[in-house]
């Protein structure tokens, strides 16, 4: 199974009252996380955009385990769960860069869409990317 690292460091901006990082930024680090995992693959959310196509949430969930705090160094990874038919679900691990631990896991469910919001058939849209996608899904023997 194909896996991106994508490093950050918490900003202040992105802490609270508690000094921990506020909850919902870590669906922003997700986002992130899903950007570099398709930049890795020599796509980016630009080209799909310019090819007419968007990939918005329809479903989002984060278990936050220990909170990251400022300055700490967070590593997003991001992995496919599910390809099918218009839909792909990512995986994602917030670890604290110096010790290891798990911080969150989170996950997101997308659907292929143009920008008209009218599901669109991204296996016939782009079947090499399709394909690349599929191939990050295999597990590695």
């Amino acid at each position: 199974m194909y896996v991106n690292d994508a490093w950050i460091r918490v900003r202040y901006e992105e802490t609270d009252q508690m000094g921990v990082v506020y909850n919902g930024n870590y669906y922003t680090w997700f986002e992130v996380g899903r950007s570099e995992f398709f930049r890795s693959l020599g796509y980016t959310y630009a080209q799909m955009e310019r090819e007419g196509m968007i990939l918005p949430v329809i479903e989002s969930g984060c278990i936050y385990k220990t909170p990251a705090k400022y300055d700490d160094e967070i590593l997003i990874r991001t992995t496919i769960k599910g390809l099918k038919g218009i839909r792909i679900e990512f995986q994602y691990e917030v670890i604290h860069k110096e010790d290891g631990e798990l911080l969150a896991t989170g996950k997101t469910i997308h659907a292929f869409v143009d920008k008209s919001l009218k599901p669109v058939n991204f296996k016939k849209m782009n079947p090499k990317i399709w394909e690349i996608l599929q191939d990050c899904m295999k597990e590695v023997e």
